[in-house]
Parts: structure tokens; sequence; C-alpha cells
């Protein structure tokens, strides 16, 4: 199995691991010390060497930080966890509504006479020091880089990850590295810099069209590079990882041992580009007056996917939505509490390792039952894993990596005989997502300018949840890519061939939990008889087949053009996966896709 139920950090080590921390601190004269979820190359997700945060504290979110001090410890976690956390810290621990509540700002009231906090200054982004050093302007709290003082008491931390690097195919990279090289230098030169650093693993892997497996779930090697105008690249990889890609990468990428990267940086000449946002801030000092702030010059492209990306990402999906129907049709045969949570990941792992062309998961599959489902980002595991009983929900999103694409999906699925209140919230979500999958917008708009759309059938009910509606999808990248996302905070226009998830939800605490969750790529949209042809217009082309439950649909609350789209989705569902699925699938499917 790719996933493990194992519980890694539990409540009661956090008092003695804190008290450690701050005995170490005193040692160093540090009134604080700032532990991100964060590795020194920014992506979202750390290895276990890097997983501070989690083995100081227990808590597991893919987001937030700790400010330990000597008398608190603030664990700052986003609306998405904070259900989980009061299940994995200890009362040692106290959790803070974040962005609500500021680093800044709280740290000021918790510090009135003033101290010195430490940060590993490998952890934290430019962007995010300068932000904290302003806001701090004027009161008695300094920040000073320091050695990182978790490591120093961690004494049986996990060492680097070395896994191979894999040249990734140019029928489903769909441009060489060659290519890409030049065409972002020529962009570089353009703009009057000389050179651009990276530190985001899958903008590295998406430039030389490498893959590895550093991180679970995300086919990337960790590395720098500093990509120059000439399209040459220095690439900064442990030379254990490069044995089966030298050939690949060619005489214009020239491998240096990580531990030459500050040195070598600190020597260019001319403009550098760097991302504030997610280059360490060590990096940014090491370059120094040269350096310049601008977007990481993979970002956008990597976005913006190609002919083959896209197509292989569909293929990917036809693919995962049978494995994800077999799953379905067996979990529909089984009589409510006959079943538990770990039990449906495992068997769904199955099915989608039954073709053998599966690399890995794309994330821990979150299978949520009763008041599980209420936890947006549940991590299953052997404490908490429930049966799945008459009338629950069951919350299931879950995806594959394979090599032609990355899968992102969520069903939520009736349990026996569903409730009026989970049907009523179920189908407004669902009419959120079908309002999102019609839309057509003008090209030039952003996230934050249509996501309202697909919560908007929940504000008339006085209803919300606290995530974003959606996120970037990489190519057997990242499950999530930036820079677009459905979201009030992005500001990137949405462009052809980026690839976004939709997936409003719904969450009442304690009792149950709804998500539904297809991915699309936008597409250019063709104007219809009597629209308007000189507007350019973007609209969606639906990625995901997998049918919706209609045991938890009230069709009269749903207007026509709602119920339009359904009927017309799942008879596409119908027609794609049903010759991929096994018999008793198929006579499932048919059922679960008849006509409302």
């Amino acid at each position: 199995m790719y996933q493990s139920f194992e519980v890694t950090a539990r409540p009661e080590q956090g008092p003695p691991r804190l008290k450690d921390l701050r005995a170490e601190l005193a040692a160093q004269g540090l009134d604080g010390f700032l532990v991100p979820r964060a590795d020194a190359h920014q992506g979202e997700y750390v290895s276990p060497r890097d997983d501070r945060l989690v083995w100081l504290t227990g808590f597991t979110g893919s987001a937030g930080f700790c400010a330990v001090l000597p008398d608190v410890a603030g664990v700052f976690i986003d609306g998405r966890y904070r259900t989980q956390i009061k299940t994995q810290v200890a009362d040692v621990y106290t959790p803070v509504h974040w962005p609500e509540t500021g680093l800044a700002d709280w740290l000021i009231a918790q510090m009135p006479q003033g101290g010195v906090i430490g940060f590993d200054a490998w952890l934290h982004t430019a962007g995010q020091i300068e932000q904290l050093t302003e806001a701090l302007a004027g009161t008695p709290i300094t920040l000073k880089p320091v050695g990182n003082m978790v490591d120093a008491i961690w004494k049986d931390q996990p060492g680097p990850a070395m896994a191979p690097a894999k040249v990734h195919p140019l029928e489903f990279a769909g441009e060489s590295h060659d290519a890409k090289r030049a065409r972002l230098g020529h962009e570089l030169a353009r703009a009057g810099q000389k050179a651009a650093i990276i530190t985001l693993p899958d903008s590295l892997a998406w430039l030389l069209n490498i893959r590895g497996a550093d991180i679970r779930c995300n086919p990337v090697a960790q590395g720098f590079a500093v990509l120059h105008a000439d399209a040459r690249v220095d690439l900064f990889m442990a030379d254990a990882k490069l044995q089966e890609v030298r050939d690949h990468l060619g005489p214009d990428v020239t491998p240096h041992a990580p531990e030459e990267f500050l040195t070598r940086i600190a020597a260019l000449e001319g403009l550098v580009r760097m991302e504030k946002s997610s280059v360490p801030a060590i990096v940014a000092a090491a370059v120094g007056e040269n350096g310049t702030w601008g977007d990481d010059p993979c970002a956008l492209p990597k976005a913006c996917k190609n002919a083959a990306e896209i197509e292989g990402s569909a293929s990917a999906h036809l693919r995962d939505g049978a494995a994800v129907v077999e799953l379905l049709a067996w979990l529909d045969a089984q009589a409510p509490g006959s079943l538990t949570e770990t039990q449906v990941v495992t068997k769904l792992e199955a099915f989608r390792r039954s073709d053998n062309a599966l690399q890995d998961i794309s994330f821990d599959t979150i299978s949520g039952t009763g008041p599980n489902g209420a936890i947006n980002h549940y991590h299953v595991n052997e404490d908490t894993d429930l049966t799945l009983e008459d009338g629950h929900l069951l919350v299931l999103d879950s995806g594959g990596q394979y090599l032609d694409g990355t899968t992102d999906i969520t069903r939520t699925i009736a349990i026996g005989a569903p409730g009026s209140d989970e049907c009523a919230a179920y189908t407004r979500v669902l009419m959120g997502m079908i309002a999102v999958s019609r839309l057509r917008w003008p090209a030039g708009l952003a996230g934050r300018d249509i996501e309202a759309i697909g919560r908007a059938p929940l504000w008339y009910a006085h209803q919300d949840f606290d995530h974003g509606l959606g996120h970037g999808v990489g190519a057997y990248l990242s499950v999530h890519e930036g820079p677009q996302r459905l979201s009030r905070a992005s500001h990137v226009p949405l462009k052809p061939g980026m690839i976004l998830s939709n997936e409003p939800g719904y969450y009442r605490e304690g009792a149950f939990g709804i998500r539904l969750e297809n991915l699309l790529v936008v597409e250019p949209a063709i104007a219809p008889e009597g629209g308007d042809a000189h507007r350019s217009m973007l609209s969606w082309r639906t990625l995901t087949f997998v049918p919706l439950d209609r045991r938890l649909i009230l069709p009269e609350q749903m207007d026509a053009a709602s119920r339009d789209w359904l009927n017309a989705y799942h008879a596409e569902v119908l027609e794609k996966i049903g010759p991929r699925v096994s018999a008793d699938a198929l006579e499932w499917l048919k059922n679960a896709t008849a006509r409302i």
C-alpha cells in the first residue's frame, strides 16, 4: 500500500518536546523560535526529515506554523484545520486562528517587553521575513536568523531524501527541456535579467523534464537551480540522484553539489530574478544587491498545459474514473455497519493499482464518515477509524499519480438512508459545482472573480465552507499547483490550459461533511448563436467522469439547467467509463447514471 494508517504523532509527545525546545532556546539566549511547515525548497509538502511541525506539535495539516515563546506556544491554523487540531495537539499548545490573527500582532500581544525571535532562514521565504520585519518595526521585538532549534533536539531525525531522479518522457511532457530552457531564457533576456533562481521542486521537475520520489505522493526530486538567460542551467542536486538522468540533461545543464549553491549564487553577475514568495530568505541574502523580484519563470508556463499534457490528463482521468466507479459499485453492495474508513481506502487503492499504471497516490486518501467527514483534510488512522453506519455520509477525496497525469476527485456517498438535512445541503453543494462547470467568462478574470458562483447556493441558505473553491493541479506533478486558484485571494488571470479543481463543500462539525470535486481545464469558449463573436471568452472542459450520488439529490430543488447538465454529465460518464469497468460495475453504473 502507498498509504499507511499508522499514528505517527500523538498529543502526549508534544509537552516533553516543547520543554526540550524551550531549554535549547534559553541556552541560545533566544526568547522564541518559529517552526513552519516548510523545507528549504518551499514546496507545500515536506519529507520526513523536514516534518518539524508534526514532530514538535502533532499537528499534521498541510499549512500552518508554530511560534514558541517561554510561556506560550501558538499553533497557527486556517479554517480547514480548526476541527482537526482539537484532537491532534496537547493543551500546552494554543490554537491561533490564522490569518485572522497575524503572527506579528500575536507576538506583540504576547511579548509587551520585547525579545529576540529566532528563525531558520532556509525555512522562511524572503517575503515572509520582510513582511514580519516591517510589521514588528518600532516594537521591542527583533528577528534573528539562527540554526534550527528543532533539529538540535530531534535526536532520531531522519536523513535527507535521496530518491533517484528519472526522465519524464517527451510524449507526456509535450516539449523538450531544451525548448523550455530556451523559451524561458529568452523571457529573462527580454526583461534585462541574466538569471533566475529556482527553488520549488515542481518547477525544477517541469523545467528539466525529470521526476523523482523525494516527497510522498509528489513525483519531484529536491534540488536548486539557476536558469541563465542563455538557456544554460546550473543544477544543485545530490550526485546520487542524477545517475539515471545525466545523458538526458545534456551539456547545457551542469550539476553541482548542493553545498555549493549559496557560494555560486553570491558570485552571479547582472540582475538575478527571485520570487519573493518562494525563495528562502537566506538565498535572497546571498544574491544580495543583484537580486530583483519577479515571478518564478516556470510557474505560469507550467500551469498552462500543452496539448500533450491536457490529453494525457484526460486519459489518466478515464483510467482513474474507472477505478473509482469499481469502488463505488463495490461499496454500494456492502451492508451499512460492515466497513470502516480504512477498508474503503485500501479497496480503492487496490482498484487503482489493478492496471499497473498507477505510480503513486496523489495525496493520502481522505475517507471520513459521520463526524470525521466534517474535518476538511481528515487523515484516517488506526485510532480514528470509524465504521460506516446507516444514515452516515462518507466523504471520499482521493487521487492518483500516473505518468500521463495527476488526478484528484471527491465524492460524497450516502451510507444507507440519508437524512433530510444532508440531502438539502448536498443538493446545494452540487448546484454550486454545476454552476461553475457551466460557466463561461470574459478572458482576463481571475479565480477571485468567479469563485463566488460555486458558493451562491449555500449562501442563500446562510451556509458556506472555509476552504477555497479550487486549486491548480499539475501534470504528473503536485496535486496542488500554483499560481492559479479559485479563491478570493487569487489575482492570477485564468488562461487556456490551466487545470483546476472545482470543489465546493459543506461541513457541520460533529455531524457530517459534504464535498464534491471534479477537475476542469480552461479552454477558449466558442460563441453560441446570437452571442458576441468579437468577445474573448473562456469556459471549462470537464476531465473527471464519476457519477454523483442520486440518493442525496433533491431534484425539485434544482433549476432546469442544472438538471439538464447533470443528466448530460451522467450520460457522458456512462459512455466514457462504461467500457472500462467490470460487468458488475457496469450494471451499477447504469443505475447510478439514470436520468433524474
